[in-house]
């Protein structure tokens, strides 16, 4: 009944591991415009949750990884369970840009 509440982690990574794989990643900034001229991480690509969530296929292939980021984890934890579902290989940055302190700030 309570499985609902459940979160698994097998498909995530805290951000202040992202640094250290950026060059390698697809990585999806899914706040709003507004959200990110507060500051983004470099190389990311800013898709807003809602643009995301109607159309994936739009943005993603179902071939490739991304990395999916909100502000906090929360958002970006949501999408990533619905994404997984439908088929895509996706992971949660948890902790979002309000925990990341790391040098490719842009």
């Amino acid at each position: 009944m309570f499985s609902l509440f459940q979160r698994s982690d097998t498909n995530s990574i805290h951000v202040s591991e992202i640094d250290d794989i950026l060059q390698d990643i697809n990585l999806i900034d899914i706040r709003e415009p507004y959200e990110c001229a507060h500051g983004s991480i470099q190389g990311s690509k800013n898709i807003p949750l809602g643009h995301l969530m109607s159309n994936p296929e739009k943005y993603l292939d179902k071939n490739k990884k991304f990395y999916i980021m909100c502000q906090s984890g929360g958002r970006s934890s949501g999408a990533v369970a619905a994404l997984i579902k439908s088929g895509y290989n996706v992971v949660n940055v948890k902790g979002g840009m309000g925990s990341y302190n790391g040098k490719n700030r842009k």
